[in-house]
């Protein structure tokens, strides 16, 4: 018998851990690709050696559940993930609410993945991950790879007015990508980078 889809308030879901390896070492690659999304923006920025890119439309948490701001890693990657929500289950498809990819943040429990509801990309309407278009996110998942820095702000500050302004393949001067930035990012691959599943989503 299927498993429903299910309600939209009660978007919670655990992939299974078969689908979700950390793909290689972090510690032992160099990184050049970074990703920064813009909440007030509803946009997702990829950098390449500090040169814009990519740039997407995606879906935000909602006011009730609001997307995390800060400094974080992606810790594992997945291909047409499954979704699992207390006894429910539901399998990849066009009725999985994670979509066909799923990108693991070091914040436990969110990610940037695809979705079942298209038409909320561009708006403030998720429970807190990012969403993206089917095209979108499964260009995305080729571009990133598991320790790649993710910034995520809150406010229109220089740097997202910077990163937002440029054309793609403009590159971003070097001092507005926050050092810190960096700093925090091996801090936290250092503690995640034996993990291999993502124990929830909030999709």
């Amino acid at each position: 018998m299927p498993v429903p889809a299910l309600a939209a308030d009660s978007e919670v879901a655990q992939q299974m851990p078969a689908n979700s390896p950390v793909s290689e070492s972090a510690a032992n690659v160099t990184r050049k690709r970074q990703i920064v999304i813009s909440i007030p923006d509803r946009r997702l920025a990829v950098l390449e050696s500090g040169a814009v890119v990519r740039i997407y439309p995606i879906a935000v948490g909602s006011t009730r559940t609001p997307s995390p701001d800060g400094d974080f890693v992606i810790i594992n990657r997945a291909k047409d993930p499954t979704y699992r929500h207390g006894d429910a289950e539901i399998a990849p498809g066009k009725d999985n609410p994670l979509g066909s990819r799923w990108m693991g943040l070091s914040l436990k429990g969110y990610g940037i993945h695809g979705t079942n509801m298209q038409n909320s990309i561009g708006k403030a309407s998720s429970h807190g991950c990012f969403r993206m278009r089917k095209k979108d996110v499964e260009e995305l998942y080729t571009l990133m790879q598991v320790g790649d820095a993710v910034t995520v702000r809150r406010e229109r500050d220089a740097m997202i007015a910077q990163v937002f302004a440029a054309p793609a393949t403009t590159p971003v001067a070097a001092n507005v990508l926050d050092a810190k930035t960096q700093s925090n990012s091996e801090v936290q691959m250092a503690s995640v980078a034996e993990k291999t599943t993502v124990e929830t989503t909030q999709q």
